[in-house]
């Protein structure tokens, strides 16, 4: 990675974002007939590797079956509203009435703590819809719950948080060891964010089935602005792809799983984060624009509702159209929220290319036009 120095003291790298970027179409064009989007993680197949984010503005159980009917992975936020209430639908309109800035009103909804039962009856009922069935905790609980969410039929454990580290250290409670974790499971682990080669090496040693590149809610956090933390994801993914190449020679051909996760907003950013390197691609404000999402065209993430230090707020996306519409079209914009899987594949056939793994050889320029 090019550095650069920055007084007498630092040395910083110089990294790209998804804007910073284009893909360069070099091979004969292909029909985007023949492109195929099928993507498969551990057991699990699907037909397009566009997953539903974790966020309660995106993802009801409804709508998390609805997108599973459709062909992708969804994946419910288990701390979130619904593990929460038995009816969240009092809450939801609370946060569609109040302000824009709605943080106030997000961390007054989410002090009511988790139920464990609500955790487990609400995998009980995506598990009764014959879909697979896939949730997400944080590093800091996911040793308190895991237990029970598995036991209640859970295919796919995800692990998502600001950063995580192959062990995640507290003073105040047990700390998680993701290696001694995932090893006592038979559920395969996603787990992240990381941005670095060094991070995704640890965390793909610990025997997760995917890694998760960047921190997520990137339209509604602003760590940036709280932590000084950013990930520019063109270069994270970059980076967490070469980990993954250098960990399938050093483990003898074990394949770990790259999801880009956050920046996701148009399919354009998409396309660039699977050249990059990634398999698939994790989405929010995308499907926050669905009429079916909870958030009714606002959308935020778990960030936004931290008792002590919120980094992010509700974010006013309106909607666009359905669910169905907004993966696999038809669109009727031309600014890249919908028809997002129809995008890919035309990406891919300008390109030259027909399969996922193919499309990461594609060559990227930079452009800061």
């Amino acid at each position: 990675m090019t550095t650069i120095q920055i007084g007498g003291a630092k040395i910083a790298s110089i990294a790209y974002s998804f804007d910073d970027v284009a893909l360069v179409p070099v091979k004969r064009v292909r029909d985007a007939e023949d492109v195929t989007l099928h993507w498969k993680i551990d057991a699990y197949e699907f037909a397009h590797p566009i997953v539903m984010a974790p966020m309660d503005s995106v993802a009801s159980p409804a709508t998390v079956v609805e997108y599973s009917r459709i062909g992708g992975l969804a994946v419910l936020d288990l701390e979130g509203l619904w593990t929460r209430v038995e009816d969240p639908s009092e809450a939801l309109a609370r946060v569609s009435a109040s302000s824009v800035d709605g943080v106030r009103r997000l961390q007054e909804l989410y002090a009511t703590p988790v139920d464990p039962d609500l955790m487990k009856q609400r995998v009980s009922e995506l598990r009764d819809a014959g879909i697979t069935v896939a949730g997400a905790l944080s590093p800091q609980v996911a040793l308190q719950f895991h237990d029970a969410v598995i036991r209640a039929g859970l295919d796919i454990f995800v692990i998502r948080g600001t950063t995580v580290s192959a062990e995640h250290v507290s003073q105040s409670h047990e700390s998680l060891n993701l290696k001694d974790f995932i090893y006592e499971l038979d559920t395969p682990v996603i787990v992240g964010g990381v941005a670095s080669h060094k991070a995704a090496l640890h965390l793909m040693r610990s025997g997760a089935a995917g890694v998760l590149v960047g921190f997520g809610g990137g339209a509604t956090h602003t760590t940036r602005d709280v932590l000084g933390v950013r990930v520019p994801m063109a270069t994270a993914v970059s980076e967490v792809a070469a980990a993954r190449r250098d960990y399938l020679e050093e483990s003898g051909g074990r394949y770990v799983q790259v999801i880009a996760d956050g920046a996701m907003g148009r399919s354009g950013d998409m396309a660039k984060a699977l050249a990059c390197g990634a398999d698939a691609v994790m989405v929010g404000s995308p499907l926050a624009r669905a009429t079916e999402a909870p958030g009714k065209g606002r959308h935020w993430g778990r960030e936004a509702v931290h008792g002590d230090l919120p980094r992010g707020g509700v974010a006013e996306l309106g909607t666009i159209g359905s669910l169905r519409e907004i993966v696999e079209g038809p669109s009727h914009v031309a600014d890249g929220t919908m028809n997002l899987a129809g995008a890919l594949r035309k990406a891919m056939a300008t390109c030259g290319y027909t399969s996922v793994k193919d499309f990461q050889r594609c060559e990227i320029i930079v452009d800061r036009s």
